[in-house]
C-alpha cells in the first residue's frame, strides 16, 4: 500500500473522519464557507530545480507534500524536474542519478522551487552561483503570477539572481550573514511568506514550505492531511508579509 493512499483505509481512515479530514465531497461540504472559497481548483504546474550536488532533502519534502494532496487527496498537481540547462542527468549530493526529462520552461509554471546544495566552497550552490547559468535563468523567470521558492540554500542561488533583494526572506542560518549582506530582509522565521517569494531555513524546511504551500492554496484541512500521512508536524513559524 502506498503511504499517500493510506487515509483511504483501516484506522487512519477513521481517525481522519473523526479529525473532519475525510477525502468525501460530505465532508467538503462541511469546511467553512470562506475556507472552500480560497481553495484553488485548477491545476498547479510546479517545477522543482535539479543542478549537480543538490540536497536530496531540500527537493523530497515537496515532493512528498504536493504528491500526498495530488494522490490522497486528488488535487489537480503536475511536478516536474527542470534544469537550467534543458533536459540531463543531475548527480545529487549524495550521488544518486536523475534523469530530467523536462525541458526549462518557467512560463508554464505556477510555483518554481529551488532546493540547496550545501554551502562553501566546492559545494553545489557555490558551483551554481559562479556558473552563473542558473542565477541568470531565474532572474528572466520572474513575472506576476509566478511563485518562486528558496529552500535552505537555494535560497542563495536566488540571492545570486537579485530575487532576495529588499525582500523578507530566510535561507539556512549558515549562509543567513551572506544573505543579508547581498541585500536579503533577513527574517527569522522557519518559513517567509513575502507573497511571489516565499523561503526557507534549514535542510529539512522544504516539508514546512510544502505544508505552509498546500495551507495557503488549498486550505488548512489540505495541510493537516499530509502531515497525517507523513507523520510530521509542522516546525517553527511561518512569517507572512500582510497582504
Amino acid at each position: 500500500m502506498q503511504r499517500r493512499h493510506i487515509l483511504r483505509t483501516g484506522a487512519a481512515a477513521t481517525a481522519a473522519t473523526a479529525l473532519g479530514l475525510g477525502t468525501s465531497s460530505t465532508a467538503a461540504s462541511a469546511a467553512p464557507a470562506a475556507e472552500q472559497k480560497r481553495e484553488r481548483t485548477r491545476e498547479l504546474r510546479v517545477h522543482t530545480v535539479l543542478f549537480d550536488a543538490v540536497e536530496e532533502q531540500d527537493f523530497a519534502g515537496p515532493v512528498e507534500v504536493l504528491g500526498i494532496l495530488a494522490d490522497a487527496d486528488k488535487r489537480p498537481i503536475k511536478q516536474s524536474f527542470v534544469t537550467a540547462d534543458g533536459p540531463r542527468t543531475v548527480r545529487t549530493s549524495s550521488g544518486m542519478h536523475i534523469d530530467v526529462r523536462d525541458p526549462w520552461a518557467p512560463q508554464d509554471a505556477d510555483v518554481l522551487l529551488v532546493p540547496g546544495g550545501g554551502y562553501g566552497k566546492g559545494s553545489g550552490v557555490d558551483d551554481e552561483i559562479r556558473r552563473g547559468v542558473l542565477p541568470r535563468a531565474l532572474a528572466r523567470a520572474e513575472r506576476p503570477g509566478l511563485i518562486m521558492g528558496g529552500i535552505c540554500t537555494g535560497v542563495m542561488v536566488m540571492s545570486a539572481a537579485k530575487i532576495t533583494r529588499g525582500r523578507p526572506c530566510t535561507t539556512h542560518f549558515a549562509a543567513r550573514e551572506d544573505l543579508a549582506k547581498e541585500g536579503g530582509k533577513l527574517t527569522y522565521g522557519r518559513v517567509v511568506d513575502d507573497g511571489d517569494l516565499i523561503t526557507c531555513g534549514g535542510v529539512t524546511s522544504g516539508l514546512d514550505l510544502a505544508l505552509w504551500l498546500a495551507e495557503r492554496l488549498y486550505g488548512p484541512q489540505a495541510a493537516l492531511r499530509a502531515e497525517m500521512v507523513l507523520e510530521y508536524e509542522r516546525r517553527g513559524t511561518v512569517w507572512r508579509a500582510k497582504s
